[in-house]
């Protein structure tokens, strides 16, 4: 029998997989601003310009570190960390991290 804390992390692990199941399933509505594509090139020092597709292929990436907090959805990989707004999948903004 499940002890009362074992039941409450599974329940944790349950939001945070389809949290992710969520991002995933919506990638195709993925998008960002004339701006947005200036911030993370210059970021990331990208010399492409479609940071959409970039974005993209990083969150679907099955090493990416997909979580949720709160309106906005944070994807960390290969020491990037790309924020995503949960409601209108606009890509706001992609940097490195140590």
């Amino acid at each position: 029998m499940m002890k009362k804390h074992q039941r409450y992390l599974l329940e944790i692990y349950r939001d945070v997989v389809n949290d992710k199941e969520i991002l995933l399933s919506n990638v195709d509505k993925f998008h960002t601003t004339k701006m947005g594509i200036d911030r993370i090139r210059k970021n990331l020092k990208l010399d492409t310009n479609n940071v959409v597709e970039y974005c993209k292929n990083k969150v679907l990436d099955k090493n990416s570190n997909i979580y949720k907090q709160g309106k906005n959805w944070y994807c960390e990989i290969d020491n990037i960390k790309i924020t995503i707004n949960s409601y209108s999948y606009t890509i706001i903004t992609a940097h490195t991290i140590n």
